[in-house]
């Protein structure tokens, strides 16, 4: 699904982002019904149409939503059967869609299952559009039969509160081509089926914040779309076939919400879109109802203007020919807090969001982003300094602290603020022991006028020699960003334990030079994916802060680490006694210890290292 996207670049979808706020009121039409208003008459017949029944040139109809929540029917024709189109044993019926809106709005993003009926039955969900800038309004539909059938599910009590399958295999997964293998092997764009688009709505997200993610957005194939939020009513879960629901991501003081049509209810059971929205599999997600404002006409690609309305209950399932709900409660989010402090003003966000592993870190930075720089305290040219804390369940809370500048280039400022979010949750991810499961975020962004960072130029010991114990003083030089230079002291002392004759490194260097000098390559990774979340966290909140200067003192004997444990100035001989085996990977060796380590907290961004020698006597 994926790669058939990548045709249609996000720039694109980005651009008619930024343009739906003009043409809204220009696209609808004469008379545009209420959010709740009477509704028409929509289908009630619940008999299937067999595949093996449908023949071309078979008259029907389907359901669909054009403006408010009116459900209208429009014309169709079949015009063939295509066997093993989706897949092996995945048949699609191709039709022709007739009348005055579809030939004028052409196939819909959101009108995908879309039910279709043929001699009063239903056959299917309208599922495919055929490329475009087509002259005729030509989609696929996906056969009832492979809708309905049921889905490979889990029982709930193996899946965790707010969370997903990560195992290998976990619901149908499909990988995305690169985008140069893709464009020499895909189809040209005007004679492909591919899935309509599901709109991705994004509510109180600008189109600068989505901007700086459309590379990311891309990759997932999302379509934005702009829209906004709707006060839940009493009726919201009284849903039809041709009614539109989607999956929340996020909610709150900022949306974010997927919407297509019903194409089926079966007791409480919901089937929607008629192909899958990522292919995630077995899902926990909430499920909310959907209006359309509009209906955008375009010859690119026409889009409902949508309007989340409120939770009905539980999307379960994201599989190849559907995605499912069931109507009733919905799952718990994460809830998140983020509050930007610009001198004695305060500006609180609410939000809640899905525990994904696949969507999480990307949904947390965007949204981070967007309530940071989208919001009226917020100016550019400040330094900006992040703490916060992420509650796991049942574990330690991780830690955040880090400070980020103002830079030269044309990024925004708060976008590293983002990205260090993004790189926390996508590391608690990593693990293979266990999905974590967050019982609350809170961020705090405060700003500080000016541009606040530091530079190492040079630095100094007291004396060159030191004995066992002893305790030195280091000077360091510091430049601040246009500023003139100045000063810090801090000490340093050598351990009681230290062999005279021996040389020391003295190492003064910025937070993340020290957590790769002391702990190798296993600080990117935090631990790397064998770890389990109690060590990822101890070594998340165990790494430097970048807005202090560090002086470690290291010495020439070697280092294990494992996992999360620092075994300093370990004889090599000992490794093969530590109690239990370490699997491959797992065990580092450093040749030096860290024996020692002081630290000043200087209020912005350190960058630069200068290594000095300590000769013990």
């Amino acid at each position: 699904m994926l790669s058939a996207r990548s045709n249609l670049s996000m720039t694109r979808n980005i651009s008619r982002f930024l343009i739906l706020s003009a043409l809204l009121f220009a696209a609808v039409p004469p008379i545009v019904p209420s959010f709740f208003t009477a509704r028409a008459q929509a289908p009630t017949s619940t008999e299937i149409l067999p595949l093996s029944e449908v023949r071309p040139g078979m008259q029907g109809y389907a359901y669909t939503i054009f403006a408010g929540d009116q459900v209208e029917k429009f014309d169709l024709e079949v015009i063939g059967i295509m066997p093993n189109f989706l897949g092996p044993s995945q048949t699609i019926i191709l039709v022709q869609l007739k009348g005055p809106k579809v030939e004028h709005t052409g196939v819909v993003a959101g009108m995908s299952g879309s039910p279709v009926y043929f001699e009063g039955k239903l056959a299917g969900a309208l599922s495919l559009k055929l490329g475009v800038f087509t002259k005729e309004p030509i989609g696929g539909v996906t056969p009832i039969e492979d809708i309905i059938r049921p889905q490979p599910q889990r029982s709930s009590e193996n899946i965790p509160p707010q969370s997903q399958s990560q195992a290998p295999g976990a619901g149908a997964q499909q990988l995305a081509l690169p985008q140069d293998a893709a464009s020499r092997t895909g189809l040209p764009t005007g004679s492909a089926l591919e899935p309509i688009e599901t709109p991705l709505v994004f509510s109180g997200y600008q189109p600068a914040a989505l901007r700086q993610f459309a590379t990311q957005l891309e990759s997932y194939g999302f379509v934005a779309a702009q829209g906004g939020t709707a006060a839940p009513k009493p009726d919201d879960a009284h849903l039809l076939p041709g009614d539109m629901a989607g999956m929340v991501l996020v909610q709150g003081d900022t949306s974010i919400s997927s919407a297509c049509t019903v194409t089926a209810i079966r007791s409480n059971q919901v089937y929607l879109c008629g192909h899958p929205f990522l292919s995630l599999g077995d899902v926990q997600f909430p499920m909310a109802r959907t209006a359309v404002v509009a209906t955008l006409s375009s010859e690119l690609a026409s889009t409902k203007i949508i309007n989340v309305g409120g939770p009905i209950g539980t999307i379960t399932g994201d599989h190849l020919t559907a995605v499912t709900g069931k109507l009733g409660a919905s799952p718990p989010m994460i809830p998140i807090d983020l509050t930007l402090a610009v001198g004695g003003t305060e500006k609180k966000l609410h939000f809640e969001m899905v525990n994904h592993p696949k969507l999480t870190p990307l949904l947390m930075s965007l949204t981070v982003f967007n309530g940071l720089t989208q919001n009226v305290l917020y100016g550019e040219g400040t330094t900006l300094h992040l703490s916060g804390e992420v509650v796991v369940h049942g574990h330690a809370p991780v830690q955040i602290e880090n400070t980020f500048a103002p830079g030269d280039s044309f990024s925004p400022d708060g976008l590293p603020v983002a990205l260090n979010i993004q790189s926390v949750f996508a590391r608690l991810f990593t693990n293979t022991r266990e999905v974590p499961v967050f019982d609350r975020i809170a961020l705090r962004v405060e700003s500080v006028p000016g541009r606040q960072s530091f530079s190492i130029e040079s630095a100094w010991l007291e004396k060159g020699e030191a004995a066992p114990g002893e305790t030195l003083r280091v000077r360091v030089l510091l430049r601040p960003y246009r500023g003139p230079a100045r000063v810090e002291e801090t000490t340093v002392r050598v351990p009681d334990q230290a062999t005279r004759g021996t040389t020391l490194r003295v190492l003064v260097t910025d937070g993340e030079m020290l957590n790769r000098a002391s702990r190798g390559f296993s600080f990117g990774s935090a631990g790397g994916s064998n770890a389990g979340l109690d060590q990822l966290i101890v070594l998340l909140n165990r790494e430097r802060r970048n807005d202090r200067l560090y002086v470690g003192l290291f010495a020439p004997t070697p280092t294990i680490l494992w996992d999360d444990k620092e075994l300093p100035n370990i004889p090599l001989s000992q490794i093969n006694v530590i109690d239990g085996r370490p699997t491959p990977g797992t065990v580092q060796i450093l040749r030096e210890s860290l024996a020692s380590e002081s630290s000043i907290a200087l209020g912005g961004p350190v960058s630069g290292v200068i290594s000095l020698n300590l000769q013990i006597r």
